[in-house]
C-alpha cells in the first residue's frame, strides 16, 4: 500500500510568486499542492510518477561483439564425440 501524499494547500498569488521553488518541492518530498483562488480549491500540482522501465531490451546496446562469434572454433565437444566407447 502506497503512503498517503502530504497535502499543501496555496493561494494562486503565492504560487506564481513562488513558482518554481514549489516545483522543485513536489518532486523532491513527493508531496501534493492544491493552489486555491479565494479559499476555493482550482488546481492541484501532483509530482509525476516515474516509470518503470521495460525489463525486456533493457541490457540493448551494452555489449560489445569482439571477433567472429559465427565461425566454429575447431573444438570437439562432447556432443560430436562418439558414444561408442
Amino acid at each position: 500500500m502506497k503512503p498517503k501524499m502530504r497535502r499543501t494547500e496555496i493561494p494562486a498569488g503565492e504560487f506564481k510568486a513562488k513558482c518554481l521553488k514549489l516545483l522543485d518541492d513536489v518532486q523532491q518530498h513527493h508531496r501534493e499542492i492544491v493552489i486555491t483562488k479565494r479559499g476555493k480549491p482550482v488546481a492541484r500540482l501532483l509530482p509525476l510518477a516515474e516509470e518503470i522501465p521495460d525489463i525486456f531490451g533493457r541490457m540493448r546496446g551494452t555489449g560489445e561483439i569482439l571477433g567472429d562469434i559465427v565461425s566454429p572454433i575447431g573444438g570437439i565437444w562432447n556432443a560430436d564425440k562418439d558414444t561408442d566407447d
